[in-house]
């Protein structure tokens, strides 16, 4: 796991803890008690920060930056399975007990993150039993939103699952302009198949297709423009 352990010095309350979402419904002073426990990492583009199976002690919060999970498919494929942004957090599962890390998460930006070791969120249990109960309810809604993320895009069809994933980097990248919301898009056209379990040449056809119809518009190859989300809610099958 390549990293530059450095303190961040830009990770404010208000960066690595108020924006998390096991930590959002904390009081000020309650915050306060789990900064102390925190450490930092840095990663680089391209930087491995978990492999899968690897034993992982710790929960992974991302500060700064944006990171995809994936695994390798028999064939041989990159199936990606999410993509963490600010305040998305990973490794949750090894809290409570010594399991593997299922899949790798590799850094598709420069990543900062923040990281609560098993033994210090056990600390937490037993010094300040309320906070470990809010924590693990939040990680409880936190891992049924990604279940039933993956579960929707293994029964919807492709249009669906174009809009969807539209929809979810329009969420999570979109900035809003007079002419719309301008997503800067996390990773190539090729990315964004291995995360729909699709072939490339049917993502490019999609968006070609979405616009031709003027439902988006490309800016450069990573950004794109949506003049009306709603129109492709209406194709994610959300409405």
């Amino acid at each position: 796991m390549a990293a530059n352990s450095n303190k961040c010095p830009g990770c404010k309350d208000n960066l690595c803890l108020n924006k998390v979402p096991i930590f959002s419904s904390m009081e000020k002073v309650e915050l306060l008690k789990i900064r102390k426990l925190i450490y930092h990492r840095e990663y680089k583009k391209g930087d491995t920060i978990i492999f899968e199976g690897d034993n992982i002690d710790s929960i992974v919060i991302i500060n700064e930056g944006s990171a995809k999970a994936y695994k390798n498919t028999p064939d041989g494929r990159e199936q990606i399975l999410y993509v963490f942004s600010e305040g998305d957090f990973f490794g949750e599962q090894n809290l409570f007990g010594n399991q593997v890390a299922t899949y790798s998460v590799e850094a598709l930006e420069k990543v900062k993150t923040c990281n609560l070791s098993r033994d210090k969120f056990q600390e937490l249990i037993f010094t300040y039993p309320e906070i470990s109960l809010k924590i693990i309810d939040e990680l409880g809604a936190r891992i049924t939103k990604l279940e039933n993320a993956l579960q929707s895009i293994g029964v919807r069809n492709v249009d669906n699952r174009i809009g969807w994933i539209l929809l979810e980097f329009a969420e999570k990248y979109g900035t809003r302009d007079e002419a719309g919301t301008i997503i800067h898009l996390p990773f190539s056209r090729e990315g964004i198949a291995n995360y729909l379990g699709i072939a490339r040449e049917t993502v490019s056809r999609k968006f070609s297709q979405l616009e031709n119809e003027g439902l988006i518009r490309t800016l450069s190859n990573k950004e794109i423009l949506i003049p009306d989300l709603n129109k492709i809610a209406e194709i994610a099958g959300s409405n």
